[in-house]
């Protein structure tokens, strides 16, 4: 008998769910507009409906990009991580080391790349090796406790032991 083999298909257009697609739309805004930090809402609504990922525009796009796919909001009912409300009404897509609900830690934060059609796993790449790496180089604002890890370190470059008998060298 000789096994089946079974390819793993890529998602067509209607499949995609609301959630990727918003997360694609948001992606190739700031593919096409790198100098932007983030999008309006309306922004990536319109993104999504010109790609035209699906055949008509759901209407849950835009409840997605408000709310469902926003790592910061609490959760209402959707829990994805895919975009940050940099300021009310603009989204960005979110990177590691961004805020996240407490309730939303652990959920989805980019599309699986079987969920979407092909033409969009090159942002999946860019994703990982370009955007979500900014946050990880010096110089960038993440999250303002995480960016406080080793400062300081520099101060115990000799054993607790060591500074206190150099403090006090020369007493009597």
């Amino acid at each position: 008998m000789n096994p089946e083999v079974k390819l793993m298909p890529s998602a067509s257009a209607h499949d995609v769910k609301v959630a990727d697609e918003v997360w694609i739309a948001t992606a190739l805004l700031h593919r096409k507009r790198p100098a932007m930090v983030d999008f309006t809402i309306e922004e990536i609504v319109e993104s999504a409906r010109k790609e035209a990922i699906t055949a008509n525009q759901r209407p849950g796009t835009y409840v997605h990009v408000l709310q469902h796919c926003v790592a910061n909001r609490p959760p209402n009912p959707g829990r994805y991580c895919m975009l940050l409300e940099t300021e009310k009404g603009r989204r960005r897509l979110w990177k590691p080391g961004d805020p996240v609900d407490p309730k939303r830690i652990g959920a989805k934060t980019v599309p699986l790349r079987s969920d979407i059609p092909a033409q969009y796993h090159g942002l999946l790449d860019w994703y990982e090796s370009k955007y979500a790496k900014v946050s990880k180089q010096k110089g960038t604002v993440g999250d303002p406790i995480l960016g406080l890890k080793g400062l300081g370190k520099k101060i115990w470059d000799e054993s607790p032991d060591e500074y206190v008998r150099r403090l006090r060298e020369g007493w009597k």
